[in-house]
């Protein structure tokens, strides 16, 4: 009696672990394809995504951006004159824009239009960052100097000597008193006296976001997270040809198709 005892203990025990390990699986890897055809995704540089499940795609080839809802439905595009890098769609209804070679800074609302443009009168602006609505941190390249900007009444607030070599540089970001530099190849945090305080290797490095207190770095296949002191990977597939992350998950562009990923994967 003993013995058949054990014998159903452990045969249920181990349906209930496969079934875990099943449903595990199935929660790793939990995908959804977006619909947006490969006409709409072939050439892009940038993909973004908000928080509402809006995609965002701009291509360099025709400086062209254009917003998606989430089943494929256009709901506004933008064809610029120069190139722009677009800092984030966290906030789509207030989404900043920077041209290095127009020198100057545009806000478009949710229908992407332009509700501001601002007209950068330094030396020589390699990159912006624009902290909230009223304040942007600029870097100055010709006179290497950092700059804190109050574009509202176009006034400086202050301003750091920034000498470092922002050669390959691919995107900034100022947050508490801390300078987060991406260039091509490395990750680099200073201080506002432009004193280095980290560094790590990176690959493809595309763009920087902050989280809270956490630095994201987007690469075209990863997205790492920088806790302040040490740097992990937080997604990777190595199939995709630009990655970005909202609040539902992990978006991926594979093969000219678009995918959402509910869960943290490593493939």
């Amino acid at each position: 009696m003993e013995d058949k005892l054990s014998h159903l203990i452990k045969t249920n025990l181990l349906k209930s672990l496969s079934f875990i390990l099943i449903l595990s699986s199935v929660l790793l890897f939990s995908q959804k394809r977006i619909g947006l055809d490969s006409l709409q995704t072939k050439n892009v540089q940038e993909l973004l995504g908000d928080d509402y499940g809006n995609i965002y795609l701009y291509k360099n080839r025709d400086l062209s951006f254009t917003k998606y809802d989430s089943i494929g439905s256009q709901l506004g595009k933008l064809m610029l004159t120069f190139p722009y890098k677009i800092q984030s769609v966290t906030n789509p209804l207030n989404i900043v824009m920077f041209s290095e070679n127009a020198q100057e800074i545009k806000f478009l609302d949710q229908n992407l239009n332009e509700i501001q443009k601002i007209n950068l009168n330094f030396g020589f602006i390699k990159a912006v960052y624009a902290e909230d609505l009223q304040f942007a941190w600029l870097l100055d390249d010709s006179n290497k100097t950092l700059f804190q900007y109050n574009f509202r009444n176009s006034s400086t607030i202050s301003s750091f000597p920034f000498n470092i070599n922002l050669q390959s540089l691919k995107d900034f970001l100022v947050y508490d008193n801390k300078v987060y530099i991406l260039k091509e190849n490395s990750f680099e945090v200073y201080n506002t006296k432009a004193t280095l305080l980290y560094s790590s290797p990176i690959s493809n490095a595309r763009k920087l976001r902050r989280n809270n207190s956490d630095i994201l770095i987007f690469g075209s296949q990863a997205i790492q997270i920088f806790d302040g002191k040490t740097l992990s990977q937080i997604f990777k597939n190595e199939g995709a040809k630009i990655v970005d992350k909202n609040n539902a998950g992990f978006l991926a562009l594979i093969k000219d198709k678009l995918y959402l990923y509910s869960q943290i994967i490593d493939n």
